[in-house]
């Protein structure tokens, strides 16, 4: 047998791994004091040689430190897999152990960066459901020893053998695969206005950052005077105006294009042993397993463009332990660009199509779009309050002729689309405003049920239902009471008498 696929005994990684550590703590020093670069660069022709000297010497010494650290954290990090459990021992003063078991694990998920491509090595990530971040990371491991790594925890851990060799022979026949063109066309539906804000948010960085580095040289009074001159060319040019807007607007498509294809390139998608299998990714190559069972539930997003093109993309959550932050993102895996069929494999493979299509949709109570035009007034009243006393713009006013129409339009489509219908296990809700998004809850994947109801809410004789699930709440604003108890009863029942997992 080949003693490389045997996980049962202590082993390193790869050690090309020591190229990844070290690099990666690197990285982490320029990211925790990278102002030092800054002023190193902003001071540098006022530096003697004899202070650079002494600096060159110091930045050696710390990049010798730095890789005799990621020698010892590559030496002393051993893991195997034992009597179902993935086995960690790390650290290099303080020691830690640790033991997971295979149920618990969520996921096995590989990632490569450009140096770890370069180098042919992987990334190998174990998650579990109640961390925030793999709760493991195998920095660098031979393509064979991570898929090796990952059939044994995924698709043996019910069997008593541990060998790789035990596991059936699968289908390569991919349930979606996306081309270069495709995801072209994939992202140009996006919604720019994101990439829009986003873009906005850079320029205000890089400005200040400028505006910094013009202040430390003592020429902030010219840079205030070239501001100042271009405001007011712009001002009095609609020429320049309309030209920055449409200038703008490219980027933000082509930034989405840019996010797009660097995220889903090459986008594959299996169905194995009852899981999908989702390969994807450029300059970071990643390949995540979705268990069936750790499917919290699912979101089917479409918009005008997309139904034109026939494409939906498909939001799937997973168990994670609190409110979902920046790092636990990386547990909702999207799939841009499936056609109608592969959402219908993906719902029928999750069982979330059962009995709903005979059932019709009901609408939340138009409690709930006379409830978002009063509280319009709260936002609206002191904007317009700013530009009187604050501003003294008055032909500010005249933006409400844009905004309001806007909201209006918003309120009513985000009412039109608050629809919701549930079968015997499933329970369908739609939301959205340009979009419209369909989750698809089973109600076994429930934790806890609440019903919510204000004074106001009592008068009108409507509720919330906040429903709690290993991912995170789904929210059913403004049901009829009557509506709202039966599925607030129904859904204790179910939760109550179902002998499924949730995880």
């Amino acid at each position: 047998m080949d003693k490389t696929n045997d996980f049962s005994q202590f082993r390193r990684q790869s050690k090309k791994g020591i190229i990844v550590i070290y690099l990666n703590l690197i990285y982490k020093f320029l990211k925790a004091f990278w102002i030092l670069l800054f002023l190193f660069i902003q001071k540098f022709s006022k530096i003697t040689q004899e202070t650079l000297l002494y600096i060159y010497l110091g930045v050696a010494v710390l990049l010798i430190f730095l890789l005799v650290r990621a020698y010892l954290i590559f030496k002393n990090f051993k893991f195997k897999v034992e009597n179902k459990h993935f086995v960690l021992q790390k650290g290099i003063i303080k020691k830690t152990n640790t033991s997971i078991p295979f149920d618990r694990i969520q996921n096995i998920n590989f990632k490569q960066n450009i140096i770890q491509q370069i180098i042919n090595v992987h990334e190998v990530n174990v998650e579990t459901a109640g961390s925030s971040k793999a709760e493991i990371s195998i920095k660098a491991l031979s393509f064979k020893d991570a898929k090796d790594l990952k059939n044994i925890v995924t698709v043996v851990s019910d069997k008593e053998s541990l060998k790789v060799e035990q596991v059936e022979k699968e289908q390569d026949k991919p349930l979606l695969k996306i081309g270069f063109l495709s995801l072209l066309k994939v992202s140009l539906t996006e919604n720019h206005l994101q990439s829009l804000l986003l873009l906005f948010a850079l320029l205000v960085g890089f400005f200040q950052q400028v505006d910094d580095l013009f202040k430390g040289l003592g020429k902030k009074e010219e840079l205030s005077n070239f501001i100042s001159n271009n405001a007011s060319a712009l001002k009095t040019s609609v020429f320049l105006i309309v030209g920055l807007l449409v200038f703008l607007s490219i980027v933000a498509v082509l930034s989405s294009i840019v996010r797009i294809v660097f995220k889903h390139f090459n986008l594959t998608v299996f169905i194995k042993n009852d899981a999908l299998e989702v390969y994807q990714g450029l300059t970071t190559k990643k390949s995540v397993i979705l268990k069936k069972s750790k499917i919290q539930h699912i979101t089917i997003s479409t918009n005008p463009i997309k139904r034109k093109l026939g494409i939906s993309f498909i939001t799937f959550k997973q168990a994670i332990s609190g409110k979902v932050n920046k790092k636990q993102k990386d547990k909702i895996i999207r799939i841009v660009g499936c056609k109608e069929k592969q959402v219908t494999e993906v719902k029928s493979l999750l069982s979330f199509d059962k009995e709903l299509l005979d059932i019709s949709f009901q609408n939340s109570n138009i409690y709930l779009k006379y409830r978002n035009y009063i509280r319009s007034l709260f936002f609206f009243i002191p904007l317009n309050l700013l530009f009187f006393f604050g501003m003294e713009e008055y032909n500010a006013f005249w933006i409400n002729l844009i905004i309001i129409p806007i909201y209006l339009v918003a309120v009513h489509f985000f009412y039109r689309k608050r629809i919701f219908k549930f079968s015997k296990d499933v329970l369908l809700i739609g939301t959205g405003i340009l979009e419209t998004h369909k989750t698809y809850l089973p109600f076994f994947k429930v934790q806890n049920i609440k019903m919510k109801q204000t004074i106001f809410q009592e008068r009108k004789n409507v509720a919330d239902l906040v429903f709690q699930t290993a991912s995170g709440k789904v929210k059913l604003p403004c049901v009829d009471f009557d509506k709202a108890l039966h599925i607030y009863n129904y859904t204790l029942f179910k939760v109550e008498s179902s002998t499924k997992s949730w995880m």
